[in-house]
C-alpha cells in the first residue's frame, strides 16, 4: 500500500511537471528564447534516456508476466509508469525543440562516450539489456524470472544513472536538469531496493 501511494503522489508530480514543460522547454529558466541545439547535451540526453526507458519499460511489462510475485510486480509497475511518463516529456521537449528523435551520431556522443564498446550485441548503451539478455528473461518464470529481472535492471538503473548524472552536469534547460536529477535519486533508492529484494532471494547483483 505504501508504494502504490508513493507511486499515485509520483504520478501527481509528473503530470506537474509535464504542465510546466512547454514554458521551462521553449524559454529557458531565464525567460529568453534560447532552444538547445541537436548536438547539444539536452538534445542528447533526451533522445538517448528516452530509448534508454523504453527497454526498462518493456522489461518491466515481460516479468510481470512471468511472476505472481505481488513485491515484484508493483516494482515492474511503478518502473514502467514513471518511465513511460518521462519518456513522453522527453519526446515531447524534443518536439517542441524542434529537433529530430533520432540523431546521425553515436549513442552517448553527448557525452564524450560515442566510440564507446558496447556491452553486447543489442545493448546500445551502458546498463541497458543485450537482445539474448531480454529474450532471456521472456523464457523464465516464477523466482528465476524474478532475480533475474532484478538484477538485469540494477544493471540498468546504474546505467541510467551515469546518464543522468551527466545531463545534471551538461544539460542547460532547467527543468531537463531537474528531472534528471530526480532520476538520479529514485533509481539509487530503487537499486538498494532491489539489493534487498535480491537477498530476500538468496541472490546478488551481478558483478
Amino acid at each position: 500500500m505504501r508504494r502504490a501511494a508513493g507511486w499515485t503522489a509520483g504520478a501527481a508530480a509528473a503530470v506537474l511537471v509535464a504542465a510546466g514543460a512547454i514554458t521551462y522547454a521553449v524559454a529557458g529558466d531565464d525567460g529568453g528564447s534560447r532552444v538547445p541545439s541537436a548536438g547539444s547535451a539536452d538534445a542528447g540526453f533526451a533522445r538517448d534516456m528516452a530509448v534508454h526507458h523504453q527497454q526498462a519499460v518493456e522489461m518491466s511489462y515481460i516479468v510481470r508476466d512471468r511472476t505472481k510475485d505481488e513485491e515484484v510486480r508493483r516494482l515492474a509497475y511503478d518502473i514502467a509508469q514513471t518511465q513511460a511518463n518521462q519518456r513522453g516529456m522527453m519526446i515531447g521537449w524534443l518536439d517542441l525543440w524542434g529537433l529530430p528523435k533520432v540523431s546521425s551520431e553515436p549513442p552517448m556522443a553527448w557525452m564524450g562516450m560515442g566510440e564507446a564498446p558496447s556491452a553486447g550485441e543489442g545493448s546500445l548503451m551502458p546498463g541497458m539489456a543485450t537482445d539474448a539478455e531480454m529474450e532471456k528473461l521472456g523464457t523464465l518464470s516464477g523466482r528465476q524470472a524474478e532475480v533475474y529481472y532484478l538484477q538485469l535492471m540494477t544493471e540498468h538503473h546504474k546505467g541510467g544513472v551515469h546518464m543522468a548524472e551527466g545531463c545534471a552536469e551538461k544539460c542547460t534547460v532547467g527543468v531537463e536538469r531537474r528531472l534528471a536529477r530526480g532520476m538520479v535519486e529514485a533509481q539509487e533508492s530503487e537499486i538498494r531496493l532491489m539489493a534487498d529484494m535480491l537477498a530476500e532471494r538468496g541472490a546478488k547483483p551481478r558483478s
